[in-house]
């Protein structure tokens, strides 16, 4: 991605797991969590992996890359391991990124959903963003189409694909057909609405035929990840905000009434940066309940947080700081049945970059943390991914040694409580 001026440029075991009856902000006394490799159905020169789950369990979709050529292709899992891997589509014009990643999502009604990234133009970002889907569990896949129809040769990706509540495909997305020109990703592009990144958002009914393209948010972070969560009162968005004098916090807006509400920030981290992290937020929702997690690197002070929400997102919990001493970010988390969070955040510790999770609870409290694996500290890892399916924790992560490889590894939580 475009970063002129950014800030911030596999063995396994039984491991410990913190209880949750500590003090706020200390571990707790642990518990073992057993975390097993699982046998990744992805083939050589794979990346870009990205996790969801259905009432089938999880999911797993990456790229293969051949020359110019991108596969997009995917596995579930099985309580044998993951499923041969079957291909969604292909070719050698798609756009490839590091944190812009496809994915594939699996609907209530047992519809496939796919999206990519493909070229539009001969700008380095001119880019589309292509939906497919497929009635026969992958076999076949319909032609692909676009959810914007801006026409513009501009910059649309960072896509989030979702179960809306009722039945259909929730989009969300960031959309440059307002990026009339100038250094992409650094200041001075004017007031909102002028010449900068908005975000999006389309729907689908079950028949794909587009039922909304409305805007949420004019004036964003130009290549941050978003993150959709569908709570009981219906879909929460958390994406990074651009305020005109620069400052770049998490901000989450709801969907009531059939309309999105002002976007909000979930905490006042004030980071004024001049050019996007590419750092985006993760969430989770069970209920009424919601988790967050973020990042951020004020003062040049590189940090992973999380934090509990109630009431589907209108009241904020204190944030927790995930990380002890050093942060990439690249976040994600999952809610947990007793209200209690798990957290995954890569940190740069023992001079290399570690894949790591830990437990936060709603006091506060905070397990040790866990490695998942070493990788590597710049942008070719990518982001590592979390997804939790039923007890079961799946983690994906991008192995660069000995070749590029997509890792896969499980672990069971203990029987929990609401």
């Amino acid at each position: 991605m475009r970063l002129m001026r950014c800030t911030l440029s596999a063995a396994f075991a039984v491991i410990a797991m913190a209880g949750l009856s500590a003090s706020p902000g200390q571990p707790a006394s642990t518990s073992p969590l057993a975390v097993t490799a699982l046998p990744s159905p992805s083939g050589a020169n794979a990346a870009q992996p990205q996790l969801s789950v259905s009432s089938r369990g999880a999911l797993l979709s990456w790229i293969e890359r051949a020359g110019e050529q991108a596969t997009l292709k995917f596995s579930e899992r099985t309580a044998s391991g993951w499923t041969p891997a079957k291909t969604v589509a292909s070719g050698d014009n798609w756009f490839v990124n590091w944190a812009d990643v496809p994915s594939v999502v699996r609907l209530a009604d047992g519809s496939l959903v796919a999206h990519w990234l493909q070229k539009s133009g001969a700008d380095t970002y001119a880019y589309d963003v292509r939906l497919t889907y497929s009635k026969d569990d992958g076999k076949t896949w319909a032609p692909s189409f676009t959810p914007h129809h801006d026409g513009t040769k501009t910059e649309h990706g960072f896509v989030t694909l979702f179960q809306m509540p009722a039945a259909g495909l929730g989009v969300v997305w960031l959309d440059g057909r307002n990026m009339k020109g100038g250094e992409h990703g650094t200041a001075g592009h004017g007031a909102a609405g002028g010449d900068d990144m908005s975000l999006r958002f389309g729907s689908f009914g079950t028949d794909f035929k587009q039922t909304a393209d409305t805007p949420m948010d004019l004036r964003v972070c130009e290549c941050c990840p978003t993150a959709v969560a569908v709570t009981s009162d219906g879909p929460i968005v958390a994406y990074r905000d651009r305020s005109p004098n620069e400052v770049r916090d998490i901000y989450i807006t709801r969907l009531e009434n059939g309309k999105w509400t002002e976007g909000k920030p979930v905490h006042a981290d004030d980071w004024r940066v001049p050019a996007c992290p590419v750092n985006g937020p993760a969430l989770s929702a069970r209920g009424r309940d919601v988790a967050i997690a973020w990042f951020n690197a004020r003062d040049d002070q590189p940090k992973s947080f999380a934090a509990l929400l109630s009431d589907a997102g209108r009241t904020f919990g204190a944030p927790v700081r995930l990380d002890d001493g050093a942060s990439l970010g690249r976040v994600d988390v999952e809610l947990l049945l007793d209200g209690s969070a798990l957290a995954a955040y890569m940190e740069f510790a023992d001079q290399k970059a570690q894949f790591r999770v830990r437990r936060i609870d709603r006091a506060g409290a905070k397990s040790t943390p866990v490695t998942i694996g070493g990788m590597a500290g710049n942008r070719s890892s990518g982001y590592p991914r979390m997804a939790l399916a039923g007890q079961e924790v799946v983690f994906a992560w991008v192995d660069r040694e000995g070749g590029s490889l997509v890792r896969t590894a499980v672990a069971e939580l203990p029987t929990m409580k609401k």
